[in-house]
């Protein structure tokens, strides 16, 4: 397999070979934690964007022309003031909706109430009005135009959205504010829209009274017609029919009560007089059966009574004229005349009696029959009027409806025009506007917030994207599970020389890679690996210094390392140890020098150094033959440990081609450096190259980052930078 294809081959599996690697969990920091380090991180880009900010919130408001605010309080009754006892059109529990105040602070913003203060004020002619709202260029664009419905509505847009409309909360209060740049415009313009509101108000309710009364006006009509037609109609049918009602009377609600008619009134009377001659009769009728002497008439009439007393003193006299005399005496003869001549008397009297009572009985009689006669035709005309009545009665029914829908129309009628000519509103002005002596805008405070508030949102959606750009690893608790390899340690950045950092065993960066020795010192069963390769996945992420550092800590516990700068592209380890670069690796891998001649000693302890070498037409072509296995081999032998400075890893393919041939290799990866799916297609052409990763250094950790520092050991920051392929000079600047 060629170069190409390795390289090819290892581009196309990157993307693959840490599909699993996402889905790892980081032991991260807490969320508020990970914000503050990286406001800390970008603390200086979000001050100079706050900072703009509130500068450019300072200078508009300085610049902003100064606006005055007059308010004028009106107070809003859900009910009407009754100064009468008459309703008004509107229902009392009406205001009680929910929507009775929204409904009214609606209304202290519509259209009309702008126009009536626009004809009241004639602000159309108003030059003041106009200057009040900086618009004088406006006003004389619009009277060169000469279209005055333009000038009226610009005005009425303008006094629409300069008016507020403040509620009182839980009150029946309101303000009415208006704001323009002149205190005398404010209030005068405040105190006609509030008059305004109660000018309207007023009319609306005259107006609804109006058409009310115009509607009930036309009902009225209808009805007195209807009125009429079913009275005229229940008045015929009743004349047809005969149907004479004595005395009709009408209910509370305006019904027409149950009348007697006069048929019924007749039949009442005459069906009276026949039990009077029914009772007649009968007594007439027992007084017949009476004997005549016994009978009552005979028993009260005087004459018969004085008869009967002068017959018994004449049969008195009698009977003692027959004790003294004989029967032919002619006393007795003339007292028997006599008691003879009363009896007839007697008889006479009771026989004109018993006639009287025959003569008595039959006009009892007959008075029955000629009355029970009339009753029976009354009762069968009352019938017939009866079966009349029902449709009678719905005529009534009918008229009597018309009649309560008439009237109660005609009092509702009064009713309104009673109420319609109160004029009392449930609006009054609480309190009027005044001229304001402070401006009410701009305000400073209030607009070195906005832009503070502007500011944060900026900074924080700056720090976002930069957040989002920088897909750098940034912390060393990303490495593991973003990579899938151990993190063998983190160095800090550094300023200065870095043989300087390297010889002081005391500082921070000795330490760091003092900490990657160890650790790597448990990377194998022997101990530190005996051939080890540095890479990185782009230059200058801090290979070569990482491969000095261990190999200058390697040589100070008295072992023989040999440092091989394999970077023949682009050589640095020969400018960090001070030799030359006539001849090295490239010579030794072409078969144009031994290495034994080309192995030079370098000032640190026990660190020899194997340079580069000039650069070669193709290196991957002389690190792909068998020289390198054998060299490695043969240096094996000499020295304790030997460390590869390796080429970076993506385009190229010198990296993989070294990995087969040492024990292990370590990746370098530059904090905010290379772009994480960058590092894991390093790790992937690696793999693909059965290198054996011990482990990832992370470097060039900044401790104002905020997310590292003392917790680290890092008590102070370090700097240092080198870009691939520069001038040797700059190495010593290299950052780590």
């Amino acid at each position: 397999m060629t170069n190409q294809e390795i390289f090819d081959r290892s581009e196309r599996l990157g993307a693959q070979s840490f599909l699993a690697v996402d889905s790892t969990q980081a032991l991260l920091p807490p969320i508020l934690l990970q914000y503050w380090f990286k406001v800390l991180r970008w603390r200086w880009a979000i001050a100079g964007i706050i900072s703009a900010c509130l500068i450019a919130g300072l200078i508009i408001t300085l610049l902003m022309p100064r606006e005055y605010t007059a308010k004028a309080q009106l107070e809003i009754n859900r009910e009407q003031k009754q100064i009468t006892n008459v309703e008004g059109l509107e229902s009392s529990e009406s205001g009680r909706d929910l929507e009775f105040y929204a409904t009214q602070y609606a209304l202290l913003q519509t259209r009309p109430l702008a126009e009536w203060v626009t004809k009241q004020l004639l602000l159309t002619q108003s030059d003041a009005f106009f200057a009040a709202h900086g618009e004088e260029a406006k006003l004389d664009e619009l009277r060169e135009a000469g279209d005055q419905t333009k000038l009226r509505d610009h005005v009425i847009e303008t006094l629409l959205r300069n008016i507020d409309i403040d509620p009182v909360r839980q009150s029946r209060l309101v303000y009415v504010k208006y704001t323009s740049r002149d205190p005398g415009i404010s209030a005068q313009i405040a105190n006609a829209w509030t008059q305004a509101f109660l000018a309207t108000n007023m009319e609306r309710q005259f107006a609804s009274t109006a058409d009310a009364r115009r509607f009930l006006e036309q009902r009225l009509g209808a009805l007195r017609v209807r009125l009429e037609e079913s009275e005229r109609r229940a008045v015929t049918f009743a004349s047809q029919q005969g149907i004479v009602s004595l005395g009709p009377t009408r209910g509370e609600d305006g019904r027409t009560q149950a009348s007697r008619t006069l048929a019924a009134a007749n039949l009442e009377d005459l069906n009276a007089a026949l039990n009077r001659a029914t009772e007649a009769r009968i007594s007439a009728q027992s007084r017949l059966n009476a004997s005549g002497e016994m009978a009552g008439e005979a028993i009260n009439n005087q004459g018969l009574g004085l008869l009967q007393q002068r017959r018994a003193e004449v049969a008195a006299e009698l009977a003692q004229l027959r004790v003294q005399f004989e029967e032919g005496y002619p006393a007795v003869r003339e007292a028997r005349s006599r008691l003879s001549a009363l009896d007839q008397a007697i008889q006479r009297v009771t026989s004109r009696v018993a006639q009287s009572r025959d003569q008595e009985y039959e006009e009892a009689r007959a008075r029955e029959e000629r009355l029970r006669a009339q009753v029976q035709e009354l009762k069968e005309r009352l019938d017939a009027q009866q079966r009349a009545s029902i449709q009678y009665a719905i005529y009534q029914r009918e008229a009597d409806t018309n009649r309560q829908l008439y009237d109660a129309l005609l009092q509702r009628y009064k009713e309104i025009g009673v109420a319609g000519t109160i004029g009392v509103s449930n609006i009054a002005v609480v309190e009027t506007a005044q001229v304001p002596n402070r401006p009410s805008a701009p305000s400073l405070p209030i607009n070195l917030i906005v832009a503070f508030l502007i500011g944060s949102v900026l900074a924080g959606g700056t720090v976002f994207g930069l957040e989002q750009i920088d897909e750098g690893i940034r912390e060393p608790a990303q490495v593991e599970p973003l990579l899938n390899v151990p993190l063998l340690g983190h160095t800090p950045m550094i300023e200065g020389a870095i043989e300087a950092e390297i010889g002081n065993p005391k500082s921070a960066f000795y330490e760091a890679y003092f900490s990657v020795r160890s650790n790597l010192d448990f990377a194998t069963s022997q101990g530190f690996p005996r051939c080890l390769m540095i890479t990185s996945t782009r230059p200058s992420e801090g290979k070569s210094s990482t491969s000095l550092a261990l190999s200058v800590i390697l040589g100070r516990t008295d072992r023989k390392v040999l440092l091989i700068d394999a970077d023949m592209r682009s050589p640095s380890i020969h400018s960090l140890v001070g030799v030359g670069n006539d001849q090295g690796l490239s010579n030794v891998l072409a078969g144009q020098a031994d290495w034994r001649s080309l192995v030079a000693p370098t000032e640190f302890k026990g660190v020899s150094t194997l340079a580069a070498g000039p650069v070669p037409p193709n290196a991957a072509e002389l690190l792909s033959g068998d020289r390198l296995g054998f060299l490695l081999g043969e240096l094996a032998e000499k020295f304790d440990h030997v460390i590869i400075d390796s080429p970076p890893v993506l385009g190229l393919a010198d990296a993989p081609l070294l990995a087969r041939s040492v024990d292990g290799c370590v990746l370098v990866v530059e904090s905010r450096g290379v772009a994480v799916r960058g590092v894991r297609s390093s790790v992937a052409r690696l793999r693909m190259a059965h290198a054996n990763i011990y482990g990832a250094v992370l470097t060039k950790i900044v401790h104002r980052d905020g997310s590292y520092g003392s917790g680290y050991g890092y008590g102070y920051g370090y700097g240092y930078g080198k870009a691939y392929g520069d001038d040797a000079s700059n190495d010593r600047y290299k950052a780590l």
